[in-house]
């Protein structure tokens, strides 16, 4: 359904406009912006553009800006692909998942094979140079030929960016009732393992830079906005169930529609988009903000530089550090650069990464080591 045909979509479009037009602005201009969440190809290209229109006037939109758009293949064609161009988007995301008719249906799905490259060519019409395809490994009955199916038929449509996602079953829902993880038809560890190990060689040998633990780009085509994320930048969200990050304090957005709607009148109404309406509107203290500038920092290639993370820290901090990372760099998990002698703090160059693709696979198990290791006491 097209978002102009829909009273339930224009509505909640201009909530979220009020929300953007009441929101503090710095005045600095925009570098990235991202419509994502649920499907935003079923907003019209007006929709689409008026929501642009009002984020520049708050905010301005830098001319450089990287200005994406999350589309899934059958809810959108030609003309609309090349309006959303128009308006200003640059950069779009496929959700492709699967290039298996049985497996998209396992995953819910309601596109087809022959949507996938009815979309990418409609894509390449309308002008895109720079477009991501998005993919999931861990289907219930996927096997490593079908994944190896899926990859090369990705690196056959040369997409700049793709991203490999592992299936999570959200506990709860209706996937968690019919499949447990670990049991057939649900791939087990070993194979789901495998996968990943196999993503990571076909898609960097085929030219694409293993940036972060599930996205591959070709050379300057990394996604800017979700960097910012992965580096533990500020940043803003509007709409339901959106999050910001904003001179240190994280703030929520309600989940479901009326409370979101409530939320933005209610904000409005005193003079701030950020009431505390949510118990998540708090303050990041020191602890928060090493732990999530490790969990976010370390699913970067680059990892994190040292300089950034040891003066925050006490000389016991760094020794709990430099304790906790030493099995796993010894496990080859981790590289730490211009570690010092046994009982010296690190040094302050250098980067703390996770290995590619053996550190990026049991991040997991490094990042619960170290959560635990700077629990508050």
């Amino acid at each position: 359904m097209n978002g102009e045909n829909s009273g339930t979509i224009a509505q909640y479009v201009e909530v979220l406009c009020q929300e953007i037009l009441h929101t503090p602005s710095e005045k600095v201009p925009l570098t990235s912006v991202f419509f994502g969440g649920g499907t935003p190809s079923l907003l019209s290209v007006a929709q689409v553009g008026q929501i642009l229109t009002k984020l520049d006037q708050r905010f301005g939109i830098a001319s450089e800006a990287e200005v994406s758009l999350e589309v899934d293949p059958g809810t959108f064609d030609h003309a609309q692909i090349l309006g959303y161009r128009q308006v200003g988007v640059n950069r779009l995301s496929l959700g492709v998942q699967a290039f298996q008719p049985q497996l998209l249906a396992a995953c819910g799905r309601s596109h087809s094979v022959d949507d996938i490259y009815q979309a990418v060519d409609w894509i390449s019409e309308a002008g895109f140079t720079n477009w991501s395809l998005d993919l999931i490994s861990g289907l219930p009955h996927q096997t490593l030929a079908d994944w190896q199916t899926s990859l090369e038929s990705a690196i056959a449509l040369a997409p700049t960016h793709l991203s490999c996602y592992d299936l999570a079953v959200e506990p709860g829902t209706a996937f968690d009732r019919q499949f447990q993880p670990g049991a057939s038809p649900l791939p087990d560890d070993d194979t789901t393992a495998n996968l990943y190990r196999l993503a990571q060689r076909l898609l960097t040998t085929a030219g694409y830079d293993h940036y972060e633990i599930s996205n591959y780009s070709k050379p300057g085509y990394a996604c800017r906005h979700n960097c910012v994320y992965w580096q533990n930048r500020a940043f803003y969200g509007f709409g339901m169930g959106a999050t910001s990050y904003v001179n240190g304090y994280r703030y929520a957005r309600p989940r479901k529609t009326q409370a979101y709607y409530e939320w933005v009148k209610q904000a409005i109404a005193i003079g701030s988009p950020f009431p505390s309406l949510v118990s998540s509107d708090t303050p990041i203290c020191r602890y928060d903000w090493l732990l999530d500038t490790l969990m976010v920092g370390l699913r970067l290639r680059e990892g994190i530089a040292l300089r950034s993370l040891i003066p925050y820290l006490n000389a016991d901090e760094i020794q709990r550090l430099q304790s906790c990372l030493e099995p796993y760099i010894h496990q080859g998990w981790v590289s730490l650069s211009n570690i010092c002698s046994e009982n010296s703090p690190l040094e302050r160059s250098g980067y703390l990464r996770l290995t590619d693709p053996e550190g990026f696979l049991f991040s997991n198990v490094v990042l619960t080591a170290l959560f635990q290791a700077f629990e508050p006491v």
